[in-house]
């Protein structure tokens, strides 16, 4: 026999065979662990939003930093003011 078919037929039998665990979970157990899904669910899709938006920013920045240093080639450039004068002061 084919050994995924004898593992399946090993686990049916393991669950038809048991019993019953008459247990009780209140709903603070079931709260907790629902808010740790939460958060592991929304960190993941935090990462996985990361990762696949960072090239799009690296991109975004690199052609704003292009077209800033183009604007700047073509202004005239910045005046000097000579040595000793100063903006007036106020009193």
């Amino acid at each position: 026999m084919n050994r995924a078919i004898v593992v399946a037929l090993a686990a049916l039998v393991s669950i038809g065979l048991t019993e019953p665990a008459f247990a009780y979970i209140g709903p603070g157990a079931g709260l907790s662990l629902l808010g740790a899904v939460w958060g592991l669910f929304v960190a993941l899709l935090a990462a996985v939003g990361f990762l696949l938006l960072w090239p799009l920013r690296r991109m975004m920045r690199r052609s704003k930093a292009g077209t800033n240093a183009a604007t700047e080639t073509t202004a005239e450039p910045a005046r000097r003011e000579p040595q000793g004068a100063s903006a007036p002061r106020s009193v």
